[in-house]
């Protein structure tokens, strides 16, 4: 009786412990890291209204004539009216979820990309990685915005192609940062018990190395999404993203914003302000992230609840 009476509370304290390991995350993200706790919830906020956007936005995205011509900001109209009288509240809300849409979509297909190139390569080795990393080092050569527009000036602008692209360049470029992440693991004495063993490649691949370079993917991630985001702005504003109607705010900052901001600062600086908040958000988000997935990084000084003695 004994026995089983230990046995079941040793139970209880590992499930409790499992059921803690969020909370205890949620507290060292707070007291660690203020700043990208506050900007965590601003992602979430982010992120719940690109899903709820058709209950959030008081017009729809293309509705004329709801506002006055170039009209100010007002309690009708928050952010005011543009060129054709359209909320610019509302098509900054239904804006949010292009840049939501593009930077999990396309951030999530790079990783993809990056953990099969440059996972695999930094995992078999030998020619096929001397070849793999030669390819990857001639497309790094070339600067991310030129790759882009060449690529969407042949395929031509639309929301999915927008996407494909992203994680075409976005993934070969962070197939670099795996491959270095991989090479690490298959070092460690598991792996090579595995290959001992005669287990297949395959299967070394997705039951060894991707559970041990997860933390660095989604480092990976968090870093991409933001990129994701400011690189559709950027063809969005060159005329090579997402096409009008559709609100992007790249492409409200490009012929509308340029030709309009004289007659009224609203038309460039919602659209500007929001790309600014939400890029910056993500960024310190994700810089907290890596900081406490990278043990690296932590620094024992910092962790909550813990106070290292003086060596004098």
């Amino acid at each position: 009786m004994g026995n089983r009476t230990t046995d079941s509370s040793l139970d209880k304290v590992v499930k409790r412990k499992r059921h803690s390991r969020l909370v205890d995350f949620g507290i060292r993200l707070v007291k660690e890291k203020p700043l990208g706790a506050v900007m965590g919830v601003v992602t979430i906020l982010l992120l719940l209204v690109a899903i709820f956007a058709d209950l959030i936005a008081p017009y729809g995205m293309n509705e004329t004539g709801v506002a006055d011509f170039l009209a100010g900001p007002s309690f009708a109209h928050l952010m005011g009216g543009d060129q054709l009288g359209r909320d610019m509240f509302s098509r900054i809300i239904y804006g949010a979820r292009i840049s939501v849409i593009v930077g999990l979509f396309a951030t999530f297909l790079s990783i993809v990309v990056s953990l099969t190139v440059g996972g695999l390569s930094g995992y078999i080795g030998g020619k096929f990685d001397l070849i793999v990393q030669r390819f990857v080092d001639a497309w790094m050569c070339f600067p991310e915005l030129v790759l882009l527009i060449i690529i969407m000036s042949f395929i031509g602008p639309g929301l999915w192609n927008v996407i494909i692209v992203l994680a075409l360049v976005f993934g070969i470029a962070g197939s670099r940062i795996i491959r270095g992440a991989a090479m690490s693991v298959k070092e460690n004495a598991y792996v090579q018990a595995a290959v001992a063993i005669g287990c297949s490649t395959p299967r070394i691949f997705i039951r060894h190395i991707l559970p041990n370079i997860m933390a660095t993917t989604i480092v990976l991630f968090t870093v991409r999404v933001p990129a994701s985001i400011l690189a559709e702005a950027a063809m969005s504003f060159l005329g090579y993203g997402v096409p009008p109607p559709t609100p992007s705010w790249g492409g409200m900052l490009s012929a509308e914003g340029r030709t309009y901001m004289f007659l009224s600062l609203s038309i460039a600086i919602w659209p500007g302000l929001a790309l600014s908040t939400v890029v910056f958000s993500v960024n310190m988000f994700g810089d907290a992230l890596r900081d406490l997935f990278d043990p690296r990084l932590r620094g024992g000084t910092r962790r909550y609840g813990m106070k290292v003695k003086n060596p004098q």
